[in-house]
């Protein structure tokens, strides 16, 4: 007897969890503003993270002051083609000033005089490089990519007319996971994983500060429902909606349009993303009950966003991290999913290597889960 109950009871909650959740879905679908950040954040927002990555060295506006017109400096400058460069100009030593003020060229390498009767009599000449450093990353990269192929070709021009000592041990680079080390890969799938966390803070979060602005939380009081129904029906819907797009996105704009290999388990991929949409969901809530209105709750999303983004070790190995720094992400759901992330969809790593993350992922959701049905009860009771 006993036992019927209990499972009717189960039954009834399931019941009124669905149904919420109908009604989370209802409410979404008449929200064109969070519609369009869905459409928007898991299509343009990845596609152009994945092909604008700000540090990829491309068209860069090169121009070149040759003073030795010899065979060794047309071939260094022959050496500078697109798509890192724009065709190398050739101007003169008095116009490089004006041109670098002017904003018209980034890099401008100046060859002296003499540098190939140098090179071949084994002296060291010197070779200027300018850099406007207003354009960041085209100049922290460029400059040093310019210094590397003018060595090369002038270790090759030096190797072919005379004998030059093989160094002892020859280092070959093996890239791994990424062997054309194409932004494209790094910049898509890390996006899509940022763009998880925080859709899913801003959906469940928005729902229930929106109903709280439309008074519809005084309706859900007067229901046979509990605190617990109306949580998990949040967390439910907006969870699966949020974890829908990241499928369709994974297919359509990563594997489809961007081509991007994926070695793992996608499957693994997003049970994880599963466990760590049932944390930021969790986070939304508790956020929302801090917020009293949208804009508030806007702010206090940005102060949260920034360091989990900057600080999971989707942008900077943790490795690098301040001790500390590291101790305290570990707490954060974005550090494991994102660890989880790069083992599975870089590496091919499988559940016996991932099954760390996962356990932490639901530890932390159960605490936040707690935590926000604790915030979420207090905040009903407040209302009613």
């Amino acid at each position: 007897m006993f036992l019927t109950m209990g499972l009717h009871r189960l039954r009834m909650h399931l019941a009124n969890i669905r149904r919420l959740g109908v009604k989370e879905l209802w409410s979404l679908w008449r929200d064109p503003v969070m519609l369009f950040l869905i459409l928007y954040t898991f299509t343009v927002a990845v596609y152009t993270s994945g092909t604008a990555m700000p540090e990829t060295l491309s068209q860069t506006p090169i121009a070149i002051v040759d003073e030795d017109d010899s065979a060794l400096s047309a071939r260094i400058t022959g050496a500078f083609y697109p798509p890192a460069f724009l065709p190398p100009v050739r101007i003169t030593h008095a116009e490089v000033d004006a041109l670098l003020d002017a904003g018209h060229y980034t890099l401008v390498l100046v060859i002296p005089p003499g540098l190939q009767r140098d090179v071949l009599a084994g002296r060291q000449p010197t070779l200027q490089l300018n850099v406007d450093a207003t354009r960041m990353s085209q100049a922290f990269a460029g400059s040093g990519l310019v210094q590397q192929i003018v060595a090369g070709e002038v270790a090759e021009f030096a190797q072919r007319h005379r004998a030059v000592q093989a160094p002892p041990v020859e280092l070959v680079p093996r890239m791994r996971f990424n062997p054309t080390l194409s932004n494209v890969w790094f910049g898509s799938l890390m996006e899509l994983v940022g763009q998880i966390t925080m859709v899913s803070i801003i959906l469940t979060g928005a729902a229930l500060i929106r109903e709280r602005e439309h008074g519809t939380v005084e309706h859900l009081l007067v229901m046979p429902v509990t605190p617990t129904e109306i949580m998990l029906a949040k967390v439910g819907a907006m969870g699966l909606v949020v974890l829908l797009a990241a499928v369709l996105s994974m297919r359509g704009i990563i594997l489809g349009a961007l081509r991007v290999p994926v070695d793992g388990s996608l499957w693994l991929f997003f049970g994880g993303a599963a466990l760590h949409l049932f944390a930021t969901t969790s986070m939304g809530i508790f956020m929302a009950t801090l917020a009293r209105n949208m804009p508030q709750f806007g702010l206090l999303v940005m102060l949260v966003m920034m360091p989990l983004e900057m600080l999971s070790g989707g942008m900077t190995p943790r490795e690098s991290m301040p001790t500390w720094v590291q101790w305290a992400m570990s707490l954060a759901p974005t550090t494991h999913f994102t660890e989880l992330s790069q083992a599975i969809l870089y590496r091919g790593a499988g559940l016996a290597v991932v099954w760390p993350s996962l356990l932490a992922l639901a530890l932390i959701g159960s605490v936040l889960f707690a935590l926000s049905l604790r915030r979420f009860r207090r905040a009903i009771a407040q209302m009613a």
